[in-house]
């Protein structure tokens, strides 16, 4: 039981005043983003705020790692904006619980781990890419709707709007200097709100995106038709949310164990996520995933326990139920604050100092993967091909590295010692190290530095082979590994090689 619910370990140290605190001001950040996004993607306003309780309370209990926060987030919810508009609401929920069965799924065959895969340029551009977004979509508050049309503030309201942003944004900086004690984001919004309230300040407020205020979220099974057609419809939307939403997940549990120096778990993780998710589809929330900004929130306010989620959870579903009135007024001028301050920690600066010391397909595919993040929001599209990209350029380079140290010995034998791994990228240099007709009846090919890696590798040997037997020469192959030796031994039926044994070498397993 400890193992699952960390907040009743009572061996583990938790400060219970700052988890609160800190769970408190996620809450109010998470609100008007979550609104905003449902507002965005067509939804009624309640379902991000059903999402962000559903997703938050789920994973914070059951989560990868303390610390994280979900909830009704724009990365999956864009994904979802297409379908809304061609099959409507129904489908999205069904839509959004499929993807919480294949979330499970990729937790439940261990799949998260693949998440290794990402280097360290593509973490740099994916979380820049999104400290831009996040500091991009605060500017939005900066605009009205006059006459039908959407403007930007003008005059005494945009005035009033940048000095309450500027004065959350100087709390921001200057409380932590003073005092630790209480999260300085829930200060600048009780200071602002304060301030609004009690000199009458006409300003944006969290009643100008839409309503709060609701019921508990109910038990519905999504109205469409059980067939292949609508598995066709919804699988492809189903898919990519997942997709994406597992992406977004499992680097911000990275960024976290990043941060707190600790060590999470990615597949528990997307089990959390997906049993969330399946929740949301069936209780009207319009299904969510970690939320960066949300967790730099919450970490920054001290929290590296499970109950700031449990806690942010559960003051959404209480703000829904009782407090709207409240909350409805919070200006939106302390909310964007906290927010651009969560964008500026959240952009890697130290990308900047070290780019200079950065390979150049490494600033490349950094770039490359923070402009795909910004301009089509597709966090996953971003993080693919910033990984394949810098796969090839991986495979170029060790291409290049294969190389052969050659000598005759005293029985006039030829010897071939390779060095670098023969893979589908080495082929060609790998043949073009042999000097076949000018080579003596009997050649050996030492393996010892090298490795034979894929289906490719072997077609290699085999024509190395073809054509030294076709002048009557024998090639014999050494040091192979035991895994090369499986490769070959399954491509007998394409290759024919005699193998030197070296009783005394033992070769190294990875």
């Amino acid at each position: 039981m400890k193992r699952v619910f960390n907040l009743f370990d009572f061996s583990q140290k938790v400060n219970y005043r700052t988890e609160i605190l800190a769970g408190v001001t996620v809450a109010m950040t998470m609100i008007p983003e979550s609104l905003s996004f449902a507002i965005v993607a067509g939804f009624p306003p309640l379902m991000g705020l059903y999402a962000s309780f559903i997703a938050g309370l789920i994973t914070a209990v059951f989560g990868g790692r303390p610390g994280m926060i979900s909830g009704g987030a724009g990365a999956t919810v864009i994904t979802l904006i297409a379908l809304m508009k061609s099959n409507g609401l129904e489908y999205v929920f069904a839509a959004v619980a499929l993807a919480g069965i294949i979330q499970i799924a990729i937790g439940v065959f261990k799949w998260g781990k693949f998440i290794r895969l990402v280097p360290q340029p593509v973490m740099f551009g994916f979380v820049n890419g999104l400290a831009v977004i996040i500091f991009m979509s605060q500017l939005d508050q900066f605009k009205a709707i006059v006459n039908g049309q959407i403007e930007w503030l003008s005059g005494t309201p945009m005035y009033i709007m940048a000095g309450l942003v500027a004065l959350t944004i100087g709390i921001v900086v200057l409380l932590p200097k003073v005092t630790k004690a209480i999260p300085a984001s829930l200060v600048a919004i009780i200071v602002v709100f304060a301030l609004v309230f009690f000199f009458g300040i006409d300003t944006k407020t969290v009643r100008d995106i839409a309503s709060v205020s609701g019921g508990f979220p109910s038990f519905h099974i999504p109205n469409i038709p059980i067939n292949l057609e609508t598995l066709q419809i919804i699988f492809p939307y189903a898919l990519i949310m997942a997709s994406v939403g597992l992406t977004e997940g499992l680097l911000t549990l990275n960024l976290v164990d990043e941060i707190t120096e600790t060590k999470g778990n990615g597949n528990r993780e997307c089990i959390a996520q997906g049993s969330s998710n399946i929740l949301n589809g069936f209780f009207f929330g319009m299904g969510g995933c970690p939320m960066i900004a949300q967790t730099l929130v919450n970490l920054s306010a001290g929290s590296r326990a499970r109950l700031s989620g449990i806690v942010a959870a559960v003051t959404i579903l209480v703000i829904i139920l009782f407090g709207a009135p409240i909350i409805e007024q919070l200006p939106m001028a302390a909310l964007v604050g906290v927010m651009i301050m969560v964008s500026i920690g959240t952009f890697e600066w130290a990308s900047f100092r070290i780019i200079n010391k950065m390979p150049k397909h490494d600033i490349f595919v950094g770039v490359l993967v923070a402009l795909i993040t910004i301009v089509l929001h597709n966090l996953a599209l971003a993080v693919l091909i910033g990984v394949i990209i810098s796969a090839l350029v991986f495979s170029w380079e060790s291409a290049k590295r294969i190389r052969a140290k050659k000598y005759i010995d005293e029985k006039g034998v030829k010897h071939y010692e390779l060095y670098g791994p023969l893979f589908f990228g080495s082929t060609t240099a790998f043949a073009e190290k042999f000097d076949v007709s000018n080579d003596p009846n009997e050649v050996i090919i030492d393996f010892k530095e090298s490795k034979i890696t894929d289906m490719s590798a072997i077609d290699a040997v085999n024509k190395i082979t073809e054509r030294y037997a076709k002048l009557n020469k024998t090639v014999h192959l050494k040091h192979l590994s035991p895994d090369c030796r499986t490769l070959l031994k399954n491509a007998d039926t394409v290759i024919d090689v005699n193998i030197l044994e070296d009783p005394t070498y033992k070769v190294v397993i990875d």
